[in-house]
């Protein structure tokens, strides 16, 4: 009976090697494919260690390795072979996104819905043939109706939209039928979650993968480094897209979109307006040139009567003199602009940059000065914010405000001015000439355009949410 049963075992062992390698020839086979027809994404169809498992959901990948259920690989390639080119186009996608390296807190089904959806709109915005199938199709109406809605078919920009207008169960449900190709499961997992599950390679040392071998010992980086990989590919590609677009079009522009989101630089309008800060003295023990060993031997030595007094002044930056220029031409809108705004007031409060007395301008100009308000305190910022109305809305000019604000240097309104701060669309006439205090340039911008700025200014592109 024992050797029956072993005999049997052995045979269906057999029949599982052989379903492992049948169905990892289909991978190869879907991977080639797409290697021939996207030649931009050669940085990103070899990256991942492909692996089979009894236990996988179809397929699933962390970034690191892909693993694959042979017998529902088998089974989809039989139904319609070009599904499983989609399928691996549609996990890679999630890499060069890197929509797997998440913060775990995140709401993860809302989540994995925005980033299935914004892979299927790439992959049918490419309009390979290969990857044509009937699913494709019926995502249509549902992609347009979202595009709608959250205007850029991100996974970011679907998640903050599912955030705000949650689907209710069903219609949670039908997304996910309709826009689901893989499983998302390891994104979530421990490295030590995965190693108890089996989702481990065989080491690159031959061994048979069971000696407690790390992950990072495994493939040779860690969870962080494989990040940072996907993120090189991931610029890579983005280049190659170009190119590509060049080529073919307007094809492909729903990658290049979630490329630019993913690979944008995120910046910190707070570190950023610290730059303007000056010089300035604040009534504040300076710690660092006060010992308190001679200040406590004189009260010790003489009682109440100390060696030396603390230094009641200290030298710190905070921004005392600075310009706020707003662009109030008609493609720029109020509501955004009270936010910027409000924003930099927040920040000065926060952090204390504010002198009890300073001097800041907030100067209104289309083609043309239309106010300039001066503020010398909170008190008169928090005024300003209650009572403040936009003016103009013509034309874009920026030469009016550096000419308007030389005047003011040259009256001796400003004695210090360090930083102005121009907060526009973008499209006007700039000055031709550097003028004699740092300026930077405020865009915010949710298509990812690209803005031209004079050499000698500050370019800062913010996204609506960053203020």
């Amino acid at each position: 009976m024992n050797e029956k049963h072993e005999e049997k075992n052995k045979q269906t062992d057999e029949k599982q090697e052989k379903m492992n390698a049948l169905a990892g020839e289909v991978l190869k086979l879907a991977r080639n494919t797409l290697l021939v027809n996207l030649r931009f994404m050669d940085h990103a169809l070899s990256r991942l260690y492909v692996m089979p498992h009894k236990d996988a959901r179809y397929l699933e990948t962390e970034g690191r390795v892909l693993v694959y259920e042979a017998r529902k690989v088998l089974e989809t390639y039989k139904l319609e072979s070009g599904a499983t080119v989609r399928d691996y186009l549609h996990v890679i996608l999630h890499c060069v996104y890197r929509h797997m390296f998440v913060n775990p807190l995140i709401d993860r089904r809302l989540w994995d819905l925005a980033c299935d959806i914004a892979v299927e709109y790439c992959i049918n915005d490419i309009a390979l043939r290969a990857t044509s199938l009937g699913r494709a199709e019926r995502q249509k109406e549902k992609l347009l109706e979202l595009s709608n809605k959250a205007k850029l078919l991100t996974a970011e920009k679907l998640y903050a939209y599912f955030r705000t207008e949650r689907p209710d169960e069903k219609e949670l449900a039908e997304l996910e039928a309709l826009f689901k190709a893989d499983s998302h499961r390891l994104w979530y997992l421990t490295e030590e979650e995965k190693t108890a599950m089996g989702f481990v390679p065989k080491p690159k040392n031959g061994g048979d993968g069971d000696g407690g071998e790390t992950w990072e010992e495994l493939f040779g980086l860690s969870r962080e480094e494989a990040e940072a990989l996907w993120k090189s590919v991931s610029e890579h590609v983005e280049m190659d897209m170009e190119l590509f677009c060049k080529f073919r079009g307007d094809g492909a522009g729903g990658m290049i979109q979630n490329l630019k989101e993913v690979n944008r630089e995120r910046y910190d309008y707070t570190s950023f307006l610290k730059k303007f800060a000056v010089p300035g003295e604040a009534l504040k023990i300076n710690d660092e040139e006060f010992d308190y060993i001679y200040y406590t031997y004189g009260l010790e030595l003489y009682e109440k009567v100390p060696l030396v007094e603390p230094l009641e002044y200290k030298d710190v930056k905070k921004i005392r003199e600075f310009v706020i220029a707003i662009d109030t031409s008609g493609s720029t809108s109020g509501e955004l602009v009270q936010r910027f705004v409000q924003k930099t007031y927040n920040i000065l409060m926060s952090t204390e940059s504010f002198f009890s007395k300073v001097n800041i301008h907030i100067i209104q100009c289309d083609a043309d000065i239309q106010e300039d308000r001066r503020i010398t305190s909170a008190q008169d910022f928090e005024q300003y914010l209650k009572t403040m109305k936009l003016r103009g809305h013509g034309g874009t000019d920026f030469r009016p405000v550096f000419g308007y604000v030389d005047r003011l240097i040259k009256s001796g309104e400003f004695t210090n001015l360090k930083g102005l701060i121009y907060f526009t669309d973008g499209l006007g006439i700039f000055p031709s000439k550097k003028p004699d205090y740092s300026t930077a340039f405020v865009f915010v911008d949710d298509k990812y355009n690209n803005y031209n700025v004079p050499s000698w200014a500050i370019k800062l592109i913010l996204q609506k949410e960053d203020i």
